[in-house]
């Protein structure tokens, strides 16, 4: 189906088996340097109750690159970024959400937002800073910004559930960083899960599936309520 015209480029496919009342939504957000072509593709793999929506970051790199906020990596390996970029991207994913669920008629108490890489962590900061927005959150191969600390972020806060997968020879963004994200949300009580996989920076066959499982297990869960 066409896409509508909102303020985010993006892509849009309906549900491909439909369910009773209006179709949950899922939102997929692209990695640095990618565009909203390239989780779009995972939709075969994904269940087919959901509406998918694949958006493009606000910033563009060069033609058909675009970023949530830009990052510069220094001669110490170290990234550098603009807080205030990555704070304006979470307002604009946030209002996007608004726009994509009026726009397609889609149930917002079934909307689930995911991501790889930056999108990943497009996805973590929405999911904790706007906890009503989401149903759950699905968080692939990224990180916890530190801007997420200076957020008033109270532990069991009625955060949605999430699912981190990260892969143990990412040199990209480490296993490090994964296991870091699994213990800040310990600490604030969020329900999650989180999977390991020998795989680099990438989704595997593995992983993805794991995704699918979980995220038909909650849209099984919200259609018994």
């Amino acid at each position: 189906m066409t896409s509508k015209v909102l303020s985010l480029n993006h892509l849009y496919l309906p549900p491909r088996r439909t369910s009773a009342g209006k179709p949950p939504l899922l939102i997929l957000l692209h990695g640095f340097g990618s565009n909203e072509q390239d989780l779009f593709g995972l939709h075969p793999y994904l269940d087919e109750r959901f509406a998918v929506v694949s958006a493009r970051g606000p910033l563009t790199l060069q033609p058909g690159s675009h970023a949530w906020y830009r990052v510069q990596w220094l001669a110490d390996g170290t990234m550098h970024m603009d807080d205030a970029e990555a704070e304006a991207a979470i307002r604009a994913v946030t209002a996007f959400v608004h726009e994509a669920v009026e726009a397609y008629g889609a149930d917002s108490a079934r909307v689930f937002i995911g991501g790889f890489s930056q999108g990943a962590i497009m996805s973590e900061c929405v999911a904790l800073t706007q906890p009503r927005l989401v149903a759950g959150a699905v968080l692939m191969s990224g990180r916890t910004l530190d801007l997420l600390h200076r957020h008033d972020l109270q532990p069991a806060a009625g955060y949605p559930p999430m699912i981190v997968v990260h892969g143990t020879v990412d040199r990209v963004l480490s296993i490090d960083e994964g296991r870091a994200t699994q213990s800040f949300l310990q600490a604030l009580a969020v329900d999650f899960e989180y999977r390991e996989y020998p795989m680099a920076h990438q989704i595997s066959d593995e992983s993805l599936d794991e995704i699918d499982t979980w995220l038909s297990a909650h849209l099984d869960a919200s259609e018994s309520l």
